[in-house]
């Protein structure tokens, strides 16, 4: 098996999270290093697209952006390989056969091609067909998918690959790229309803590892609170019951996916002017989208009449005085929290070990006594 599979952890009510779409246990994993692909885990493989590797990694080409600036003539030839092998059927076959039921998926912002500003931002495209192509596979073999929006427009995090850029110059927090990250989550909360290939998807994660120092971090409480609102106001477009919010709007819902998200104008006051904006700047990249459109343009019914549950790294993730990201949600809403094991001294290398000091951290003993968020 080629996908890189990490434990999926999530501190939130799992009783209550199954009756919105998540199975009523999760055996989870992350399918590392397929869309977003991060050098470290398939260091051979990287060096033979072209790659290289070294000690500062944003002095050679280290990440996907550096090999698409690197090889702009060839590199999406050299990810369509890759996403072919990294993740196939026989994945899929292997996770039905542990018994795997979720999967959480890492996301580049880049992934809808519209997003990007090719005078100054450089990746491979063709990831959306390959996004499509398994969710089908996953939702044929019953397995249900997380949405991890990975690497953020302008990068959220300095020196890490997993941001899609290898660089100091972090400018996610700034009101342009938060704009790009909405708009990015409301054609993924449209494609979620109305696309068949999205029909398995049950959560959309905001931000994948934030910077840790919430003082590094302006304006990410508002982002998260407009993540949730962009969200919830597209499944308010497209006819989907939101109990949660008394939102005083009476439409009569449009089979045309264009013509319900215009009327975005006319949302209430509770959705701010910057919600309203993502959701209407959504239609055009989803007019463009190929292969999906001609199946998404009309639906006589959303896939789904649930909300999708929206998903954010635990508060324990940041601090100085961080948000709470609890403030944010309406209706279902996870968290999750990151340990790497893999870098040793941890833990004992086995299951029973991991699971013993995962479930002993404090951090989660008290995030499951105090969630009141469902």
């Amino acid at each position: 098996m080629r996908s890189l599979l990490l434990g999926l952890s999530l501190a939130s009510s799992l009783l209550a999270i199954a009756n919105a779409g998540f199975p009523p246990k999760i055996y989870g994993v992350n399918l590392g290093s397929w869309l977003v692909l991060e050098p470290w885990m398939l260091p051979a493989e990287w060096i033979a697209m072209g790659g290289e590797q070294c000690d500062d990694c944003s002095t050679c080409i280290d990440s996907e952006f550096a090999l698409a600036k690197a090889y702009p003539d060839t590199v999406d030839e050299k990810f369509k390989k890759h996403w072919e092998s990294w993740f196939s059927q026989d994945d899929v076959d292997q996770f039905v056969e542990l018994g795997l039921n979720t999967v959480r998926i890492p996301l580049g912002y880049w992934i809808i091609e519209d997003l990007v500003d090719r005078s100054t931002e450089y990746f491979p495209r063709g990831g959306f067909s390959q996004l499509r192509r398994g969710l089908q596979q996953l939702g044929k073999a019953g397995i249900v998918a997380i949405l991890d929006h990975h690497a953020l427009p302008g990068v959220q995090d300095p020196q890490q690959q997993f941001t899609g850029r290898c660089t100091t110059d972090v400018e996610f927090y700034t009101p342009y790229n938060y704009h790009r990250a909405l708009v990015w989550t409301a054609v993924m909360t449209a494609l979620s309803h109305v696309d068949p290939a999205f029909s398995n998807v049950v959560a959309i994660e905001a931000v994948n590892e934030p910077i840790m120092d919430a003082n590094q971090t302006p304006g990410y409480g508002e982002f998260q609170k407009n993540f949730v609102l962009v969200v919830r106001a597209v499944e308010l477009l497209l006819g989907i019951p939101v109990p949660e919010l008394d939102s005083g709007l009476h439409i009569q819902v449009n089979t045309n996916i264009t013509a319900s998200l215009n009327f975005a104008t006319h949302l209430p006051p509770v959705f701010p002017s910057e919600v309203k904006e993502a959701v209407l700047d959504a239609i055009p990249i989803l007019l463009k989208l190929r292969p999906s459109v001609k199946e998404i343009l009309h639906f006589s019914s959303p896939n789904k009449n649930e909300t999708l549950i929206t998903n954010f790294m635990d508060i324990n993730w940041q601090f100085n005085n961080p948000p709470n990201p609890a403030d944010a949600a309406i209706g279902h809403q996870i968290y999750d929290n990151h340990l790497y094991y893999s870098f040793g001294g941890v833990a004992d290398a086995t299951e029973d070990a991991y699971l013993r000091h995962n479930c002993s951290q404090l951090h989660i003993v008290s995030s499951l006594k105090t969630l009141s968020i469902f």
